[in-house]
């Protein structure tokens, strides 16, 4: 009897399987059971006419607010649909996909939503940058009503519950988006730990959440912000400020989030003094050096796609641009959800500059055509 159930579960749960979701026995079940229900046409072609956030084959959402931070950021609060997890840590980060001009793109932002059980809203923070395709439009095109395609939240870079005695936050830019959600968390919990943050930005008015953090340096008795503007006063020197600003950053469990210049200065730092254990970072950027690849064509076998890219293009971002959508989370090459073997040819990291040949695994959002190669997606 127990076999047969389990057997009948599986079959329910087969057209599903694989789908994204916070339950994902419960809930695929049930997708499961509308996909065989409603075949040969996909159970969407009929939630969506209920609701287009019912999907039994991947995560939505949908934009409720646009509201500007600074005059290049703005904050978007979306309402997630059937099967999403409130249950993230703070400073986790969510995949976005976004339907333009034909063609999903997708990209990953840290929350700055409070976690809850129930998340009946979430929200992310971005930063427009002149690179940035989908930066810019969710900052300047996006629309109140608009669906998006969402991925569960993920990534390393996220503070405990309950938090250390003493903290030391680390941030410039954009990298402000983690750090405030573990300050809302923190506050919204009823915690109060001694915290020092060091916020670099280069005027008043391109810092995001400028009066929100004020308003904390003021009111929460264990939080003191120490706020560097560097067109008044350059770059923050960190080997000869750091002991200034916090005498006990030893001590004091590390979060950093910023541009790379930034975080390897602070990593060399914390490795000369050998505190690298006690030092956690985010870095939203991939240094793509003069190591990179010198291009060519990338041909995608089983989809009978190919495309000629640059040695600055990745990967999983030449899939993308013939409509093919492979797996990624961090596009940092951190998570490892992108990785995919080398059917042919040669690849070159971003990042190290090593080069991979046929056989290998890769991360397709750090590797970038060496030659013409072959990925069997």
């Amino acid at each position: 009897m127990t076999r047969t159930l389990r057997r009948l579960t599986r079959w329910t749960e087969k057209p599903a399987r694989g789908v994204e979701t916070a339950s994902p026995r419960n809930v695929n079940v049930v997708r499961g059971l509308l996909a065989r229900a409603t075949t040969p046409l996909l159970p969407d072609d009929y939630l969506k006419l209920l609701n287009p956030l019912w999907s039994a084959r991947e995560l939505r959402g949908e934009v409720v607010d646009v509201r500007k931070e600074t005059s290049d950021s703005a904050t978007v609060t979306i309402k997630p649909g059937w099967g999403f997890s409130g249950d993230y840590k703070p400073g986790q980060y969510v995949g976005i996909g976004l339907h333009i001009d034909g063609r999903w793109h997708w990209r990953s932002y840290s929350l700055t939503s409070v976690p809850r059980r129930k998340a009946e809203l979430i929200s992310i923070t971005v930063k427009a940058t002149p690179e940035g395709f989908l930066s810019t439009h969710l900052v300047n095109g996006v629309k109140p009503g608009t669906i998006v395609r969402l991925a569960s939240p993920r990534g390393d870079f996220a503070l405990p519950d309950p938090p250390p005695a003493k903290v030391l936050l680390v941030s410039a830019g954009s990298g402000i988006t983690p750090i405030m959600a573990m300050l809302r968390s923190l506050k919204h919990r009823g915690h109060n730990p001694d915290i020092v943050h060091i916020h670099s930005a280069p005027d008043t008015g391109s810092v995001i959440f400028y009066d929100e953090l004020r308003n904390l340096d003021q009111t929460l008795s264990g939080y003191r912000l120490h706020l560097h503007l560097t067109e008044d006063r350059g770059h923050l020197d960190f080997g000869a400020a750091l002991a200034e600003i916090a005498p006990d950053w030893a001590q004091r469990p590390a979060w950093a989030c910023g541009p790379p210049e930034m975080l390897d200065t602070i990593e060399a730092i914390w490795a000369d003094a050998g505190q690298t254990e006690n030092l956690h970072t985010e870095r939203f950027v991939i240094a793509r050096t003069d190591r990179g690849g010198e291009g060519g064509t990338v041909t995608f076998a089983f989809s009978d796609k190919s495309i000629e890219i640059d040695g600055a293009t990745s990967l999983l971002e030449a899939g993308e641009r013939v409509g093919i959508q492979m797996p990624f989370g961090c596009r940092m090459g951190i998570c490892q959800t992108c990785v995919l073997p080398l059917e042919s040819g040669h690849v070159r990291d971003f990042r190290s500059g090593a080069e991979h040949g046929a056989g290998d695994r890769i991360n397709t959002c750090i590797s970038t055509a060496s030659g013409d190669c072959t990925l069997n997606v």
